[in-house]
């Protein structure tokens, strides 16, 4: 599978037309959504980087994630996703934060079940945030890109909508 060039080409676009920028936390995409951006043309332009941090340690370290919510939540929660997306932003001083925390294979912890929660923040704000739920039988290879698909998809209705309410 291979995400589409459209919608990597039209969030460049829509980043380039509107002069800002964006930076992403990542872990059950592993570096995936920062593939993405890399992949887009003139990324230098509006792609500030991100950071991978998939285990507690590198969360709390890296995207001043609370530790005790941490390790009760196994790292998986709303508000985990939205600490990472204002963490990230801030440390890339970024207009756009995306942060995503899940899990790519069903497992005790997560009741046997694939889901992950996904976040925008925007100028310091959160202004979105959506658990996303997989089938358990999905392939774990695929896992990591229906999330990232999905959240790009996300996002650029999301720069569609800013940019329209700029004009």
């Amino acid at each position: 599978m291979e995400l589409e060039k459209n919608l990597l080409s039209g969030i460049g676009q829509l980043l380039l037309d509107m002069k800002e920028s964006v930076s992403v936390a990542e872990s059950v995409t592993s570096g995936f959504l920062q593939f993405s951006f890399s992949q887009m043309p003139d990324a230098s332009k509006f792609y500030k980087g991100g950071i991978t941090a998939y285990t507690l340690e590198e969360k709390v370290k890296f995207l001043k994630v609370n530790k005790d919510e941490a390790e009760s939540w196994d790292c998986v929660s709303e508000h985990i996703a939205e600490v990472m997306a204002l963490h990230i932003a801030e440390s890339f001083s970024t207009d756009w934060g995306i942060a995503v925390t899940g899990y790519a294979t069903p497992v005790e912890k997560s009741d046997n079940k694939i889901f992950a929660y996904f976040s925008f923040s925007y100028k310091n704000a959160v202004i979105f945030t959506k658990k996303l739920d997989l089938h358990p039988r999905t392939e774990a290879e695929n896992v990591q890109i229906y999330y990232s698909e999905f959240i790009l998809g996300c996002f650029k209705t999301y720069l569609e909508q800013h940019k329209s309410d700029s004009i």
